[in-house]
């Protein structure tokens, strides 16, 4: 992010390019024959090749290469760490900067909006085999476009009541807007997928009984991960994801109070401080138990809450939540364990990671130690025609990986039910 500007909490933070500044954008690119950058993006977006449409003012162009690679490039335009993958790769960063391929998709994926283009088809005619996803996050959202694209006729159940996962009820507004993810779970709806919302797989239903011809598991990490120290059960103590979604759903009138204290060193934990902030928080610090080069979250993001006015304190770990029934302060141990502090809190919020809830409910697939699925690359795991992907298989990585994995496994699925089909 670059704006250092306090917005309200529902506006977007950064700011976007018009058709004059995404062309002169486009226009330093130097046109690579061989363009790492589109090597350097895991769902296969093309930067290269959408850089090159917008140099030569094809938006619709530009648009119908971003979404066909990357079904939620309205959303990965906003969240991508480019910095560390297509832009890291761009050849001009040994002349000067990097071209600005987060902001030329953003860009594009607006004007797409704007002028209701329709990018992607999906075939009239049905494939006679129905395909289930489990969970409507990135990877079965990519996934489940993917074989729509091919005629396959799929369901998507969600335990929550919308779809989008991490991209709706775990990222902050002023990151990520919810109209762009409303936007982009619509283009994967108008390919024909059918979603069923309020449907908790392995318990509200059983897919063995329904005919499926293949299953895709993509629920993502649900349980949070929370240290243990004493303290816990105080009100207003909160972890990551229930924070976020609170806040999403009562927006101004979440009473967080004057002082917010935020513990974790990743994109979420920086999403929840921003929150707060924007919320009207008046003090909120962020704590994390390592360096500062050792923290996950991209830097951009540290400096944007820097700029809001939030702290940031290193090689604090957290020890325990002190109050009566209600927190009134938290107190850390300093990693070289001989530090500590005393931090007044009227909200504390964990954001130390999440984890999966038990997969074998939905099918008996092999788990690994931490309980996620044993899949490969290709998504197959240890039962013929159940396929995973995502954070539920490599314990929480980037949406744009989702994606890529999403992907991956619906070649898989649609191996798996060609091959059907032959038998047949």
């Amino acid at each position: 992010m670059s704006k250092v500007e306090k917005k309200k909490y529902t506006e977007e933070a950064d700011y976007s390019y018009n058709l004059r500044t995404a062309r002169e954008e486009a226009l330093r690119c130097l046109l690579c024959i061989d363009a790492p950058c589109s090597k350097g993006c895991p769902a296969g977006t093309d930067p290269a090749s959408f850089i090159r449409s917008i140099r030569f003012n094809n938006i619709k162009g530009a648009a119908e290469i971003i979404r066909s690679n990357n079904v939620l490039g309205g959303s990965c335009a906003r969240i991508c760490p480019y910095d560390k993958l297509c832009e890291e790769e761009c050849s001009r960063c040994g002349i000067d900067r990097p071209i600005q391929i987060g902001r030329l998709q953003r860009f594009a994926t607006e004007q797409e909006k704007a002028f209701k283009m329709k990018v992607l088809q999906a075939p009239k005619k049905k494939k006679p085999f129905k395909v289930a996803c489990i969970g409507a996050g990135p990877a079965s959202l990519a996934c489940a476009a993917k074989l729509a694209m091919e005629g396959y006729q799929v369901t998507i159940y969600e335990e929550r009541d919308k779809a989008g996962g991490v991209l709706t009820y775990g990222i902050a507004p002023s990151r990520l807007p919810e109209h762009v993810v409303v936007h982009d779970v619509k283009t994967v709806k108008d390919l024909g997928v059918k979603f069923e919302f309020g449907v908790k797989v392995g318990k509200d239903i059983d897919l063995k009984e329904m005919g499926y011809d293949a299953i895709f598991i993509g629920a993502g990490l649900w349980s949070a991960k929370t240290p243990n120290i004493p303290g816990l059960d105080k009100k207003g103590v909160w972890t990551a994801i229930d924070f976020l979604e609170k806040a999403r759903a009562e927006k101004e009138k979440f009473k967080l109070g004057e002082d917010v204290v935020v513990i974790g060193g990743g994109d979420v934990a920086v999403d929840c401080a921003v929150t707060a902030k924007l919320l009207g928080a008046k003090n909120v610090h962020i704590m994390y138990r390592r360096t500062i080069e050792e923290a996950p979250a991209d830097m951009p993001e540290f400096i944007y809450a820097l700029s809001l006015g939030i702290s940031l304190t290193t090689n604090m770990a957290p020890a325990e939540v002190m109050g009566d029934d209600k927190v009134e302060m938290v107190a850390f141990n300093g990693r070289d364990g001989v530090s500590g502090a005393k931090i007044k809190a009227d909200t504390v919020v964990f954001a130390i990671g999440q984890q999966p809830e038990d997969m074998t409910a939905i099918a008996p697939v092999k788990l690994s130690e931490k309980g996620v699925i044993k899949a490969g690359s290709n998504g197959k795991t240890s039962v013929a025609g159940v396929f995973a992907a995502g954070d539920v298989v490599n314990g929480g990585k980037t949406v744009v990986q989702a994606v890529a994995d999403g992907k991956e496994a619906a070649d898989s699925i649609i191996a798996y039910l060609v091959k059907k089909e032959g038998v047949k």
